[in-house]
C-alpha cells in the first residue's frame, strides 16, 4: 500500500495472518437475548493493535475511524 509507511504493523499482521479472529469464535461469550453485539472479532483485533502500538483507548478508536492500515487489518472497506 502506498498510503502507509513500509513496515506498518497493522498491515503486516493482516498480510501474515489473514483474518485472525472471526465473530463465531466469540458466540459463546454473548447472551442470546438483548441487544446483539457488533463485530466482536474486530474489537478483539483492535485490542491487539491497541496493545502492540501502545495507544490509548481514544487513539485506538481514532485509528479505527481514520487510518487506512487499521481499516485494512480489520477487513473494513477503505476509502477510494
Amino acid at each position: 500500500m502506498d498510503a502507509v509507511p513500509e513496515g506498518c504493523q497493522a498491515i503486516g499482521i493482516r498480510d501474515a495472518l489473514g483474518e485472525v479472529f472471526n465473530d463465531s469464535q466469540f458466540a459463546d461469550l454473548f447472551a442470546v437475548r438483548g441487544h446483539p453485539t457488533l463485530f466482536p472479532a474486530r474489537l478483539a483485533m483492535v485490542s491487539v493493535l491497541h496493545f502492540v502500538e501502545g495507544l490509548t483507548a481514544r487513539q485506538a478508536a481514532d485509528a479505527v475511524r481514520g487510518r487506512i492500515d487499521y481499516k485494512y487489518c480489520l477487513g473494513r472497506e477503505c476509502p477510494k
